[in-house]
């Protein structure tokens, strides 16, 4: 995991930073950049920024951490590493963490936010989810909606999910999954936030698919088609931990390694009620 974290400063003030709509509903916003080399492009994304107190958030972090956590349950995603780099925003010299992406898409391929794609090719009277597993998206979706429970997922909205078509091959395939910044205790700016946060709370969310109670959405699932991912337990939460301590205080490390472990286990009890 070593190669996922660099926590040697890099020198990032090339890159120019655009903003894009913040939709938890908090202060600041979020600022994007990318860089091509040699036809490959690196996606860069800063945590919640503000532009008079800087960078307040921790969501470059939570990337990370749900991106071992896709791995560990051998769920298609994008990969992210976690870079402690020196960047210009607005002139302003800032020393903060952020993360990096490769392009999912290949060449051929084009891409459009699944809200987009579901207001042109669906059926009448066909919700988003049967519209899903019409297109042969269902085991994926199942465990889309699991993953968004176990780490609070406030912000998978229509474009959050994206389809990925080739016109020459005409096939058509979900992209994988990314984006869960606003996930687990992003809210949290402080540790007075921090220590009145209940792990279990199912908080409102922005979702596309099924309602806005990531708990509702898990009896979505039939019973017989429950993905079976491998358990969550102590050991699994320190890995996805693993190597985070100069990113993110240790208060908040132990809070969200708890909320994992507790919104897994609350889900295995989901599961045992049939």
């Amino acid at each position: 995991m070593s190669e996922q974290i660099i926590s040697q400063r890099q020198d990032l003030t090339y890159l120019s930073w655009d903003k894009i709509r913040n939709s938890s509903g908090t202060a600041g916003s979020f600022l994007k950049a990318y860089f091509e080399l040699n036809g490959v492009k690196t996606y860069y994304k800063l945590s919640n920024y503000d532009a008079y107190k800087g960078i307040i958030g921790h969501e470059c972090v939570n990337e990370v951490i749900v991106d071992r956590l896709l791995s560990y349950w051998g769920i298609d995603h994008l990969s992210y590493q976690l870079i402690h780099a020196d960047i210009l925003v607005n002139d302003t010299p800032i020393t903060t963490w952020l993360c990096a992406s490769k392009d999912f898409k290949k060449p051929s391929e084009g891409k459009i936010a699944l809200d987009a794609y579901y207001q042109v090719e669906h059926q009448d009277g066909e919700s988003p989810l049967e519209f899903c597993i019409r297109n042969g998206w269902e085991a994926t979706l199942y465990k889309m909606l699991v993953l968004d429970y176990v780490i609070l997922n406030r912000d998978r909205h229509g474009a959050n999910i994206e389809v990925l078509r080739d016109r020459k091959a005409r096939m058509i395939r979900l992209a994988p999954l990314f984006d869960h910044g606003l996930s687990l205790l992003f809210s949290c700016m402080d540790e007075n936030a921090l220590d009145k946060a209940d792990v279990l709370e199912d908080r409102r969310v922005n979702n596309f698919i099924g309602s806005q109670a990531t708990r509702d959405n898990l009896s979505l699932i039939p019973v017989g088609k429950r993905p079976e991912l491998k358990p969550v337990d102590e050991q699994v939460v320190a890995t996805l931990m693993d190597g985070l301590d100069e990113a993110l205080p240790s208060a908040w490390r132990e809070k969200i390694g708890r909320m994992i472990l507790l919104r897994w286990k609350a889900y295995e009890d989901f599961c045992h009620q049939g």
